[in-house]
């Protein structure tokens, strides 16, 4: 049961490309958000699409893997782990952000040329 604490299991399609950043330890963050769709009847009786986003977070080699092969709108399986952080902007504003930290990847579909 170790393995399910703190576990994020997404399906979904991607909503940007990678983006590869390299740190000032050499260490690279890549980045992108993705999109998880659900269906439902509201009271209406009518189909409503709820979409949610969620922000991803990739470092080494699983990074390098998801910009190489990826592209925006493409569909991928992943698992990672649920981290939040805060920060303050640049007006002095704390902003919090909640992100999946990536650990596997899996690419559904072909690779496209």
């Amino acid at each position: 049961m170790k393995n399910l604490r703190n576990s994020v299991q997404l399906i979904g399609r991607l909503g940007q490309d990678p983006e590869v950043r390299t740190l000032t330890t050499g260490k690279k963050l890549t980045t992108f958000s993705l999109a998880t769709s659900d269906y439902y009847r509201n009271t209406k009786g009518e189909k409503v699409e709820d979409t949610q986003w969620h922000n991803v977070i990739a470092w080494g080699k699983v990074g390098e893997i998801a910009a190489e092969y990826l592209a925006k709108g493409e569909e991928v399986a992943l698992e990672g782990k649920l981290t939040h952080r805060s920060y303050e902007n640049n007006a002095g504003e704390k902003r919090y952000v909640t992100e999946i930290n990536l650990n596997e990847l899996l690419m559904i579909g072909g690779r496209k040329s």
